[in-house]
């Protein structure tokens, strides 16, 4: 009885195996893989920002009687060379320059609790050299709107200055900073012609590394080192940009 028994149930997986590997074969999705950036193409792309404000007796939240103006300035040149279809290697260089001086301004925290900053002047340069690897991908047979995600590698450094006071009452600083950055920035990109894109970019998954010497009045050193990992959108590091396909 028992031998029956198994040789009826192994003649019912045989006959199941061929059932389960035509459903397998039904549900094959046959994505077709369309070249969005063709091999032996050059990519070369710029990216500049700039801020400005002016204050005069403005107020925001706790902030009462803010006079000044501030300034920012960003610049980031590319190049990619497409090695393989829809994937290619590069680099990118920025440097940005950035600021700010204040007047007046008075931090109101309660009727008893009111701060003044008068005469504050901070300005500072940074510059980093980023190696970066893209892979493209078309959205669907579409060869004028596509993905990309790009992988960096980022090495930067800067300095800035900062002054407080004036006369016999001005103090100061002075910092040089270094920072290693390494992250993952998915972007969109829209084809204008056969050579032109605008492309947008943002990160979401970085390491972080920076370490920071300061100077305070020729006299005093400090130092600080901060390490960061995170798997968000970062809006401060959405960047556009036109980029050109040779």
């Amino acid at each position: 009885m028992n031998k029956s028994l198994a040789v009826i149930l192994s003649v019912f997986f045989l006959a199941l195996v061929p059932l389960g590997a035509r459903a397998q074969e039904e549900f094959k999705r046959e994505i077709e893989s369309v070249v969005f950036v063709p091999k032996g193409q050059w990519v070369a792309g710029l990216s500049i920002s700039y801020d400005q404000t002016n204050q005069n007796k403005y107020q925001f939240l706790i902030l009462e009687g803010v006079s000044g103006d501030t300034y920012s300035f960003k610049v980031s040149p590319m190049v990619c060379y497409i090695f393989k279809d829809d994937m290619g290697a590069g680099g990118k260089f920025a440097y940005s320059r950035s600021l700010t001086k204040l007047e007046s301004a008075d931090i109101v925290l309660g009727a008893d609790n009111e701060f003044d900053i008068e005469n504050l002047y901070r300005l500072s340069h940074n510059y980093s050299a980023m190696a970066i690897m893209r892979n493209y991908f078309s959205i669907g047979r579409s060869k004028r709107f596509g993905f990309f995600n790009e992988l960096q590698l980022q090495l930067g450094g800067g300095q800035s200055k900062l002054m407080k006071g004036k006369s016999t009452e001005l103090t100061g600083s002075y910092e040089r900073n270094f920072s290693l950055d390494v992250g993952i920035a998915p972007g969109f990109c829209v084809f204008l012609s056969n050579y032109s894109a605008l492309e947008v970019n943002v990160g979401v998954l970085g390491f972080s590394y920076t370490d920071t010497k300061q100077i305070s009045d020729q006299v005093y050193v400090s130092r600080r080192k901060s390490k960061s990992a995170n798997f968000r959108i970062n809006l401060f590091s959405i960047s556009f940009g036109v980029a050109f396909y040779l």
